[in-house]
This record gives structure tokens, sequence and C-alpha cells, in this order.
């Protein structure tokens, strides 16, 4: 094996951890900056999807500065490679794995080199839940590189696992959890996210059904990790989605949303334990206020709700203006996956999950 893979073990390093970052889309591009500017990392490549990124500098491709990350150089010495072999053959510790799409050859392949995987891909949250073939072949390739693999951002990982973990340590009965996400996307300036892929600016007959399947598996692995952490297994998982129409034609920053087109979509998981609502995720994005239903829609951020002997609701607004929200709203995804890389270096082989792995931490100097 090329990498120096995992040996399920605790103990950090003598040396910076050597980190591959693999793509550099949004969330990618953040966490790049935070591993070169990171003072226990060294980044030792860079995979692009692009080929007119390959051969540039990885600070070019994320835009960091000089005075950003401490007296770094222009350059970080780093060219881009769309070779999977070129990433084989480097000394590296984890690869922070941040494509489109999931590739399990690839992964399988790193995996069993040596380098251990975070992912921000929705696929590894629990291994119960995987698709068994899957989750056949990459338990023996973490195996055979002695590495380990773990999925985890901002939602779903942060929100719908590390979160009501710590909620229910108060509880010692637990009735209900409801995990509410808001997502204000009215200065999103992205057309063709928000009406080609997520269907907003439809007629409601062009919108027939809201896309709820695609949730169904990263959220309902999450709660249901959730759920077996509590020792209270969920029973089935449920997946409902609803939405709005404007109630007047707005401006947003994508476009025009016409009156009486699909203004905001509302998706819910529910996992359910003995015939009862247990644990449920909603998430609420929308481009306006101004709808014709009656919803309750709050700025962007979330809201969790505990029912149980220690009731709790808690609300976690992200404070930044509305024209910066494109700028910072990555790192809320892409720094716990950079936190999370001394954990799952430091892990036994396999497939971790955040039961496993309860220690990720920001190790700021």
């Amino acid at each position: 094996m090329t990498g120096t893979g995992s040996v399920g073990t605790n103990a950090a390093p003598d040396r910076p951890y050597r980190v591959v970052q693999w793509a550099t889309g949004t969330i990618g591009a953040r966490a790049l900056r935070q591993v070169i500017g990171h003072p226990r990392m060294q980044l030792a490549g860079l995979w692009v999807h692009s080929p007119d990124k390959v051969g540039r500098d990885a600070s070019e491709l994320c835009g960091v500065e000089t005075d950003e990350v401490g007296g770094l150089a222009d350059t970080t010495g780093v060219a881009a490679t769309n070779r999977l072999d070129d990433i084989l053959e480097l000394d590296a510790d984890c690869v922070l794995y941040m494509p489109q799409a999931c590739d399990a050859d690839e992964v399988c392949r790193l995996l069993a080199s040596g380098l251990n995987v975070v992912t921000t891909r929705s696929e590894f949250h629990r291994p119960a839940s995987m698709d068994p073939d899957l989750r056949r072949r990459v338990e023996d390739a973490c195996a055979e590189g002695g590495t380990s693999i773990h999925s985890t951002g901002s939602s779903p990982g942060f929100i719908t696992e590390a979160v009501p973990l710590v909620l229910a340590s108060v509880q010692r009965r637990l009735d209900m959890m409801t995990i509410d996400e808001f997502a204000d996307l009215s200065r999103r300036d992205s057309p063709e996210l928000l009406f080609e892929v997520m269907g907003f600016g439809r007629a409601p007959a062009e919108f027939a059904e809201v896309r709820t399947e695609h949730a169904r598996s990263p959220f309902g692995q999450s709660l249901a990790l959730v759920a077996d952490g509590l020792g209270l297994p969920l029973d089935k998982i449920d997946v409902t989605g609803e939405f709005a129409t404007a109630s007047r034609t707005v401006e947003i920053a994508a476009g025009r949303l016409e009156a009486g087109t699909v203004a905001a979509q509302r998706i819910t998981v529910t996992g359910t334990r003995d015939g009862e609502p247990l644990l449920r995720f909603r998430a609420t994005w929308y481009c306006t206020t101004e709808l014709d239903r009656l919803w309750d829609v709050r700025p962007t951020g979330w809201r969790v709700v505990v029912d149980g002997d220690a009731p709790l609701d808690i609300d976690m607004t992200f404070p930044v203006p509305m024209e910066r929200m494109a700028a910072v709203s990555p790192a809320y995804t892409a720094n716990r996956a950079v936190n999370a890389v001394p954990a799952v270096c430091g892990a036994a082989p396999g497939i971790r999950t955040t039961l496993d792995l309860p220690g990720i931490t920001a190790l700021l100097a």
C-alpha cells in the first residue's frame, strides 16, 4: 500500500496530517482553504474534475491569499491532477472526498491503498442502511488498507446526528425530537439550481411530485443512526413532501418568481417506533415568505424541539447578512469534515459513524 493508513490508534502523528483534497466545488474549495491554513495539516495533493484546472496551483483554485493564511507563499506547490494514480502515489494520511457524484470504485481504491477518507457524500452515514454490496466492497477495502471512512457535513451530519445525540444526553425519556431546517434561497444567484434542479418557479401542475426520495437515504440514515445510539431502533422511515406557491410576483437573485408558481417546498423525514413518531427531520426551503400557505418560515438556520422528561426548544440561526450568506454557508459543511480528519485517521479500520467518533473537535492551534 502507498499511503500511511490507519492503525486503529488515537495517537496523533509526530508530524502534520498529510491531506488530499478531492474536488473543488463550493464545499471542496472551502475545505481546501481550511487545509492550507490548518496548523496541524499539510496539503499533500489535489484532485480536480475539470481538465482546465489540471496543473494549476491549489491556492489559485480556492482563492487563498497570502495574508489569509498567515504568511504562506503565493503558491502551495501542489498542482491539481485528474488522475487517481497520482493521488495513490502520494504518502498521504487522508482524502477529503467531495465530488458531485460518488464513484464506489474510486473510494475503494483509495481505502485499499492506505488512504483514510472523510467525505461529505451521504452514502456512508450508517453501514446497516447502505446497499449491501457497496457496504461489503467498502469494508473489504478498509480491511485491505487498514483504513476508515466517515460521512459528515452540516446536514446530514452535524444537525441530524451530533446535535441530537448531545441533546438526548440530558433525557431519561424521549417522546419526540423534531429537527427543523430553514433555508432562505432568495439571494442565491443560482438559476439552474433553483429553477431547473429544485423546481422553483414552476406551475403546480408541472411540479407534480415534490422531490422526496433523494432525502430518504441521507436523512433516514442519520435518524436511524441516532435511534441506534439511543437504544431505540426505528421500525420504519417515512418521507413526505409538499409545496407552497408565491402569493405575488417577486424578484429574487436567481430571477423572476411569478405569482402562483412554486416558491417554497418542505420535505419531512419521520422515523417511527412502535407506531409512533420518534425522530423527525423537516426541511423548509423557500425563495420568498409571501406564500399561499401559512407555513412557519424562519430565517436560515435550525430549530430542534425535544419532547421528553427534560424538554428543550433550541433555535440555531446563522447571524450572517443575506448578502454574505453564499460566502459563509459552505463553512458549515466543509469545516466539520476537515475537523474530522484526526479522528478518522486514528479510528479502527471500517465504516465509522458519528457514534464511533464522538471526539471530533476543532484543532485551532
